[in-house]
């Protein structure tokens, strides 16, 4: 890519001029040595003093802006090449300040301003070839740019996918977690329920089983406290052999009284 600097194409020395006149001159000529040894800060200085000498004289601007594109001060060096293009009525300038307004969009990488500053040029200086192929040039890197921001637009839109994807996926996961860890507690619920429900069953029977063990303590203790009742059917039974007892005894005692009654003598003399 060409760059176009004034004082490499245009260079007139008045040999009489007045002293205001004079003083611009000195101060381009003292910028152009600065500038052809890289010196870019101090022939911008130089520049300036031009320009602040007579803000009319095309020179001191266009070096001006020069000065600043070395400088990587892309914005400042555009601004003064616009406002160049726009107050100069030479066309030669003016093709001139909107080529180099057109390097200055390049090096920005706006290539699109870049092909309408360059195709501005070409319609004042159409035989420029540089402007021609600059134009080219900042067409062919506008549609690579193009691709790379659809290619990049495409793996953002993909990317943000994945990332809704995998941010659903993580929803569901954590979904399913959180149904499992309700499903593992309700589970745990239960059989904690259970065991509570068994242990109390349990406690419950051991409380009837000592209960009914007092309870049957108690009555053998009553039983053994009161006097023993004779049912019925044993006292009728006692009664009868009371009854064969004494009709035992009664014949014992007939017989014995009829042994007696035999062995008794009688003491009547017949």
């Amino acid at each position: 890519m060409n760059w176009k600097h004034s004082w490499l194409i245009v260079l007139m020395v008045f040999a009489v001029a007045a002293a205001s006149a004079q003083n611009p001159r000195k101060h381009i000529r003292k910028g152009n040595n600065a500038f052809e040894e890289g010196n870019f800060a101090d022939a911008e200085v130089d520049y300036r003093k031009a320009v602040s000498a007579n803000p009319e004289y095309y020179k001191g601007k266009f070096n001006l802006g020069d000065a600043m594109y070395e400088q990587k001060n892309m914005e400042e060096s555009g601004k003064i090449f616009s406002e160049l293009a726009e107050s100069s009525e030479k066309p030669e300038v003016k093709s001139e300040a909107l080529y180099n307004l057109g390097n200055t969009f390049m090096a920005q990488k706006k290539y699109k301003e870049a092909m309408q500053a360059f195709k501005k040029s070409l319609l004042l200086n159409p035989k420029d070839q540089d402007a021609k192929y600059n134009y080219e040039y900042a067409r062919k890197k506008m549609i690579e740019q193009q691709k790379q921001q659809k290619n990049k637009d495409k793996n953002k839109d993909k990317k943000d996918k994945n990332k809704d994807k995998n941010k659903d996926q993580n929803k569901d996961k954590q979904k399913q977690d959180k149904d499992k860890k309700n499903q593992d507690k309700d589970k745990q619920d239960k059989k904690q329920d259970q065991k509570n429900k068994q242990d109390q069953q349990k406690k419950d029977q051991q409380n009837k089983d000592q209960k009914d063990q007092k309870g049957d303590q108690q009555k053998q203790q009553q039983q053994q406290n009161q006097p023993q009742q004779m049912s019925k059917k044993d006292a009728q039974r006692m009664l009868n052999a009371l009854k064969n007892d004494e009709k035992k005894t009664l014949q014992k005692l007939q017989k014995k009284k009829a042994k007696t009654a035999k062995a008794k003598k009688s003491d009547i003399d017949w």
